[in-house]
């Protein structure tokens, strides 16, 4: 199962990503709940994980061409710096009491525009820090692992800090993690760069034409961006959740976020210790027809245990399909396409994520939230029912 941690340079990213990860959750609850606090608003909101996630299915594409032609390793470096500075103007105007509306969408469009570089970047290099192709997958099942296990360990501490401190020492904290990652990136030595030949419009083409005239890729990013448009905008309804309907505090949303945490911590560990990849694309269709189940559960139960029991499917169903499907591109993508494919799939994966936490948003505002999780439930399931009849007519 941890195979990969043998690699010192995946084990010296192994533990600054744990940190810095850890970091970036406690500020992502803790800026959820303020934001809700302040100004109960389910629009804002959603316009906040839109702002965040929105820049990646714009700027990620050209990001993966610019990659293949980069060292990862020093840009990955130069990326956490302008993470610790956003995560310190965000304290800074926390503790002013500047933080309005402006400032908010301001702070997240701005993470958005970071993350957009360094998403595709950091998944693109976690293939170059193993030297044996078959172990990438155990490797990206670990580096889920880190996400998951932080998102499970995360919000309940973030929800303890804001209980007991306030949003300004969850930012702070959030700042200084990125230096544990900053560090380990200086010790990781002897990676081996290859780099992408031809002028940017022609490196960005031959990415986009490998994709798209390929029928397997296609479907792969179809399924992820359909996943992640309605299964993935509970992001931005958990916070009305925890507060509308649970009747609850900082305390339950760390709560209902530490649930999604351990059924995508428990994903990871299941790939993390899977060798046989043939029937991976099942695997994919069953987990996210268990987010259209847990969706509808959202929508029309409204007992305590039903809501965490949703958000452990939910975090499962959602990690193990994007996952998997990241596993089937680095594997099977030529190393001098990886930068620009990975790209592709970051753009679709928290691009359309943030289309649907943004429409979430809008919609609960008028048609409530538990409405907003049945409806996204209903789109799923159609998708579900139309790609089984598209596969089945092709078979025969």
């Amino acid at each position: 199962m941890f195979q990969s941690l043998y690699y010192p340079n995946f084990r010296n990213y192994f533990v600054g990503h744990t940190l810095s990860t850890l970091g970036t959750w406690i500020q992502q609850v803790a800026l959820a709940w303020l934001v809700y606090d302040l100004t109960h608003s389910a629009a804002l909101l959603g316009m906040i994980a839109f702002f965040a996630m929105a820049p990646q299915l714009i700027l990620s594409p050209f990001v993966g061409a610019v990659i293949d032609k980069l060292n990862k390793r020093l840009a990955l470096i130069f990326v956490q710096c302008l993470f610790f500075f956003q995560a310190i103007l965000l304290a800074y105007l926390t503790y002013t009491h500047l933080l309005n509306t402006v400032s908010i969408i301001s702070i997240s469009l701005l993470m958005g525009i970071f993350t957009a570089i360094d998403t595709p970047l950091r998944q693109s290099f976690i293939s170059d820090l193993v030297h044996d192709k078959n172990n990438i997958a155990n490797a990206l099942a670990l580096n889920a692992m880190i996400f998951n296990s932080c998102r499970f360990i995360g919000p309940p501490i973030a929800g303890f800090l804001l209980a007991m401190s306030n949003a300004f020492t969850c930012f702070i904290l959030n700042a200084f993690s990125y230096f544990f990652l900053i560090i380990a990136l200086i010790f990781i030595k002897n990676v081996k760069v290859t780099k992408a030949k031809g002028n940017i419009q022609s490196v960005f083409k031959e990415g986009y034409l490998f994709v798209f005239k390929n029928k397997q890729y296609s479907r792969m990013m179809l399924n992820v961006a359909f996943l992640n448009f309605t299964a993935s905008s509970y992001v931005t309804i958990l916070p009305i959740l925890a507060k509308d309907y649970l009747k609850g505090n900082e305390t339950t949303l760390g709560y209902l976020w530490g649930m999604a945490g351990i059924g995508s911590l428990l994903s990871s560990l299941i790939l993390a210790n899977t060798q046989n990849f043939e029937r991976i694309q099942h695997r994919i269709l069953i987990n996210i027809s268990l987010c259209a189940i847990a969706l509808f559960m959202l929508g029309l139960i409204n007992l305590q245990l039903s809501y965490y029991l949703a958000m452990l499917i939910l975090g499962f169903g959602i990690s193990s399909a994007n996952v998997s499907t990241n596993i089937l591109i680095q594997r099977n993508t030529p190393t001098l396409l990886r930068g620009r494919i990975v790209s592709i799939y970051t753009s679709i994966r928290f691009g359309f994520d943030a289309v649907g936490g943004l429409l979430a948003g809008l919609l609960a505002t008028y048609i409530g939230a538990k409405t907003t999780m049945l409806s996204f439930g209903c789109i799923l399931a159609v998708y579900l029912v139309v790609l089984s009849f598209h596969q089945n007519t092709e078979t025969t």
